[in-house]
């Protein structure tokens, strides 16, 4: 799994990217299939009137599908955990419906199968 990140409207430090790093490292483990994660941290535009607002986005490349998740907060790394948390969260819900699909096509292959047997 490769991940890319880009700073918006913010210098990148390595303190930043080490904390993306680690954050958003594991979740290979919700899902195998993760072939490339496209991070942005950084400031949103300059519309706010009072204070900073910090955006995270995070773009998941898998085999033939992939996936957006953008937050905000009034902090950066809030919202790195906000992104990271929802991520997870949605790759568990896809895991557990493929999961779930395949069960199915267990379970219906197992019947077709006594189905047959009582035929014969």
């Amino acid at each position: 799994m490769t991940i890319n990140i880009r700073g918006i409207q913010i210098d990148l430090t390595e303190a930043i990217r080490a904390y993306v790093e680690e954050k958003f490292s594991s979740l290979d483990k919700y899902e195998s299939q993760i072939q490339m994660i496209d991070i942005e941290v950084g400031r949103s535009s300059h519309h706010h009137q009072n204070g900073n607002v910090y955006v995270c986005s995070a773009h998941v490349l898998f085999s033939g599908d992939d996936m957006k998740i953008e937050r905000e907060a009034d902090d950066l790394y809030k919202a790195i955990d906000k992104v990271r948390d929802h991520l997870r969260e949605a790759l568990s819900q896809r895991k557990e419906k493929v999961l779930d699909a395949r069960r199915k096509s267990d379970r219906d292959s197992e019947i077709s199968e006594l189905s047959e047997e009582s035929d014969v």
